[in-house]
């Protein structure tokens, strides 16, 4: 007997029924983004593993422990990518998009971690990611915030905060890091494993350690706020104006550093309680020195990325009902019915471009048609025999209240559909 063949640990189908949730957030997602200008642009799922060493830190847990790594047959180390903002950057440097220039850009689609699957966090995820470039101040920061806001009101969710902290400029953190390890080897005795491991390759990242045994000695550790310079503090309180002035409530996290190298100044997280420990539904920042360090001409640039995955999760957990996936099932009762049919659901499609219409395909009885059209999921029934071809007419049942059925004219069917639609 054969091995049946699975799908990979961490990576799942999405299957009928959970697509229409997923064409719902997409679209949302889609026309809100876009009208604030942000262009979508598309990249490779497969790059060249030195993109992320360099752009990520090859010291970080995403490259040292996640990466999907592996040599193709020209010898090439080649990944999977775990992430989108440096791939997006790459296609910004490589196709001359980024110097001298604005630009506002979005993507959409899976990316790749070995991590532990649990809920809302799997080793195939899908990532919206929104990326500007060549914009310097904090309002960029600030519009970026106000978008996920708006997403957050367009999806009906609630219980998301904003957290919010500044990282300085490069230089400063670079000052600031090495404070923090002379603290942090004075405390070693108190430091667990990963810490240790940390220590000397990204000693920020311990600030976010969630070890209670630890906890007390964080929060004595120096604060990098107190080290900061003065462009990146007098930024940090622009922005903090902007989101008081919009009405966005926040608040300030001094150990929100992210897990990623190359941020700089803002960082924020949005976070649920909701999701257990994998709260965070959406992050970003500036990462104002990214473009320089791949090859680029030096560029400011911001954004954020969201884990589809756990939204989803969140939007059905606060009990979002699924929009209608099916209008109408065309049932037909005989051989002139069948070939009829066929146009008729042509014709409809082309009157009434928003109808969402399956024709019964295969014959079948008017029984197990009639079934086929309750489990499709349809709200209307059309039939169409051999009476009703000699009448120029068809039949509707409304397949989910109680109404009694009527019969219309051909002729006039794409009108009374047109209503029925409006209604």
């Amino acid at each position: 007997m054969a091995v049946k063949i699975q799908s990979i640990r961490g990576m799942h189908d999405i299957l009928p029924e959970q697509s229409g949730l997923w064409q719902h957030f997409e679209s949302v997602m889609r026309e809100t983004i876009q009208s604030y200008g942000y262009l979508e642009i598309r990249m490779p799922i497969v790059e060249s593993t030195d993109l992320f060493c360099r752009s990520i830190g090859e010291v970080t847990d995403i490259v040292e422990k996640e990466m999907y790594t592996f040599d193709d047959r020209n010898g090439d180390s080649l990944t999977l990518r775990p992430e989108g903002t440096a791939s997006c950057v790459r296609a910004g440097i490589q196709h001359g998009l980024l110097h001298n220039q604005q630009q506002r850009l979005w993507y959409l689609g899976p990316m790749f971690r070995h991590e532990r699957p649990q809920k809302g966090r799997y080793r195939q995820f899908h990532q919206i990611g929104v990326e500007t470039f060549g914009i310097q101040g904090p309002d960029i920061d600030a519009e970026l915030i106000l978008m996920t806001a708006r997403l957050w009101k367009k999806l009906g969710l609630e219980n998301i905060r904003l957290e919010l902290n500044t990282l300085g400029s490069n230089d400063a953190r670079a000052r600031y890091k090495d404070i923090l390890v002379d603290y942090l080897k004075q405390n070693l005795d108190l430091l667990d494993e990963d810490s240790l491991r940390r220590l000397d390759t990204n000693p920020l990242r311990i600030l976010d350690s969630k070890n209670p045994a630890m906890q007390e000695m964080i929060d004595t550790a120096p604060k990098l706020m107190d080290y900061l310079d003065q462009e990146s503090l007098e930024h940090f309180e622009q922005l903090k104006s902007l989101l008081d002035n919009a009405g966005i409530k926040y608040t300030i996290n001094p150990r929100l550093v992210r897990g990623l190298d190359y941020y700089c100044k803002t960082v924020f997280e949005w976070v649920t309680d909701q999701l257990g420990a994998q709260g965070t539904v959406c992050a970003g920042g500036r990462y104002d020195g990214l473009v320089e360090q791949l090859g680029g001409r030096a560029t400011t640039a911001a954004g954020f990325a969201m884990g589809i995955e756990r939204l989803l999760s969140l939007i059905e957990d606060q009990g979002f009902e699924h929009s209608r996936q099916l209008d109408i099932f065309l049932a037909l009762q005989g051989e002139s019915a069948q070939f009829q049919g066929l146009m008729l659901a042509e014709q409809l499609r082309n009157q009434l471009p928003d109808l969402k219409l399956m024709l019964n395909c295969g014959g079948g009885g008017f029984k197990s048609q009639i079934k086929k059209a309750d489990k499709s999921g349809a709200q209307l029934a059309l039939i169409l025999g051999e009476d009703e071809i000699k009448n120029q007419s068809i039949t509707i049942k409304h397949l989910r209240k109680q109404t009694d059925q009527q019969t219309v004219k051909l002729a006039e069917l794409s009108s009374v559909l047109g209503e029925w639609l409006n209604s």
